[in-house]
């Protein structure tokens, strides 16, 4: 894949999604957020990251918590969590976190495994509110997830689902850069990256925990992404692009 398509294709845009879960919220679009939507995306078609040097690079890390794998299966978002970073230097202060309401009983497994409680998802504010809050959080940051298809889906379904709108920030994988940084070992889970590198976290499959220990892992990949040489992501685009010829 030479290096256009790789741009291409780490920008591409999905397809405009039926929506099935937030039809009944749709029709109470926030004109006001329609409205900073619109110039998020103007401002994300002025501004192309590829030439930022990673010690300048911001980013926002985010984590999703769902019912399931997919949007368009009626699976939905319980909790956002993210985090930015500047660098390699994590901001601890610039967080942000929300349960998302949801009227319908979670299984018993997602409980279970993200603590998430049905009183709480009937307290949280509804996902219009969420989701104009998390767009004013980003503004216009490059994304960074961990498996980041998982939190891809569900942008592009929420985003068109409540504000017919197409989701149009980049998403980068963390494994972007740590598979070049570790190209001999085979890590795949955040656990599993957690444990190599040595970060803490304090609370697993929660949204905000995990976001915080994924930008640990992005914030130790750009420190060894550049002790490698790399000075930007336009020189990992081409180092990928080359490699996979």
């Amino acid at each position: 894949m030479g290096l256009n398509n790789m741009v291409q294709f780490v920008k591409q845009l999905s397809g405009r999604l039926t929506p099935n879960m937030y039809s009944s919220v749709a029709s109470q679009n926030d004109a006001a957020s329609i409205a900073y939507l619109r110039q998020l995306q103007r401002e994300l078609k002025r501004e192309d990251v590829l030439d930022i040097p990673f010690s300048e690079l911001k980013v926002t890390v985010f984590d999703l918590e769902t019912t399931g794998f997919d949007p368009n299966k009626g699976d939905r978002i319980l909790s956002i969590g993210a985090i930015k970073v500047e660098g390699n230097k994590v901001c601890e202060e610039e967080t942000f976190y929300s349960l998302v309401q949801s009227a319908e009983e979670v299984s018993e497994e997602i409980a279970d495994l993200t603590g998430i409680t049905k009183n709480e998802l009937k307290e949280a504010p509804p996902i219009e509110v969420v989701l104009k809050e998390f767009y004013q959080f980003i503004k216009s940051d490059t994304l960074i997830a961990h498996h980041a298809n998982h939190e891809r889906k569900f942008m592009d379904h929420v985003t068109w689902s409540i504000l017919r709108k197409n989701f149009q920030h980049r998403i980068i994988d963390t494994s972007f850069l740590t598979k070049i940084v570790e190209p001999e070992k085979n890590l795949v889970s955040l656990d599993e990256c957690c444990f190599h590198f040595g970060i803490e976290n304090k609370q697993r499959h929660h949204a905000l925990h995990d976001a915080i220990a994924t930008a640990q892992l992005w914030s130790n990949n750009v420190s060894a992404i550049q002790t490698l040489g790399f000075s930007d992501l336009k020189d990992v685009y081409t180092h990928l692009a080359t490699n996979r010829r």
